[in-house]
Parts: structure tokens; sequence; C-alpha cells
């Protein structure tokens, strides 16, 4: 008896509009789900006590897409009830409280969902080529990997 692969809906995104909770929500929506669980990363006003101002980000597309993709591929595997994985990022000028990162999961039961959605955003963060550029309220600035970051909203 052969076993049929079940693969999630998927929905990547690199935009430099402003990201949609609403339709990273949508995205990982399925009659199926028992939860959806969604991560929201936004530009905070301070780096270890060091005024921010604004970030700019920049990533290399097409490499950043497929690591989304083996994210989702690596969630589906290790979670095979999943249903569906958005996963969206911004590029460009960001203000403070603006979200750089959504990352929504939509799986039968919470606790899976929970933990596929910190996989996801902690594997994005390290594998993804995604940096930052966070500009201080004393006029330096200093490009960062997003991977080198704290695992917390950047």
């Amino acid at each position: 008896m052969t076993q049929t692969l079940h693969l999630p809906a998927t929905d990547f995104a690199i935009a430099l509009a402003p990201l949609s909770l609403s339709a990273v929500y949508a995205a990982a929506n399925h009659p199926g789900n028992g939860a959806v669980v969604v991560m929201s990363g936004t530009v905070r006003n301070q780096t270890d006590g060091q005024p921010v101002r604004y970030l700019e980000y920049q990533a290399y597309q097409p490499m950043a897409l497929n690591v989304f993709a083996d994210i989702a591929r690596q969630i589906g595997d290790r979670w095979p009830e999943v249903n569906a994985i958005a996963i969206h990022h911004r590029i460009g000028k960001l203000q403070i409280g603006e979200i750089s990162v959504l990352v929504a999961v939509g799986m039968p039961h919470r606790s899976e969902a929970f933990a596929a959605c910190q996989f996801a955003i902690d594997t994005l963060k390290h594998n993804a080529p995604i940096w930052k550029k966070e500009h201080f309220a004393d006029g330096s600035s200093e490009w960062v990997s997003i991977g080198a970051c704290e695992l917390d909203a950047d």
C-alpha cells in the first residue's frame, strides 16, 4: 500500500508594501483547522538599550522564498497534520511599530500549531538570506543578518 503525501497549502511573500494580518490569517485558514497561530514580528524602538529610529530590510528574494518553501516542507514532515502555512516578510524602510514578518500555521490542534509556528520563525531567522540595517538615534547605523539577532520580534 502506498502512502499519500499530504502537502499543506502555502503562501509566501517578500514585499515592500505593509504586511496584512488578515491576509496571512486567511492564507493559513482551512476547514480542518482547530487552530491558526500567527506570529507577528514588529520593529521595536531600541536594540540593547540604544534608541532605534527605523530599520531597512533587504533580502535575496529567490533564495529567501526557497527557504520559506523548505520550512513548509520541514513542517509537513514533522507535523503531517498541518493544513496551511503562510510566511510573509517585509523589505525596505520600516518605522517603529511596523510589522516586519508574519508567520501563520493552521493545524487541527493548537499545541502543534504553536510548535510549528515557532519552528518556522526560528528557522527563518537562521536560514533566510534577509538582512536589516538598524538606524540609531545618534545617527549611526549597522547591517546585521536577522540570523544574528536574538530570537524575538525584529
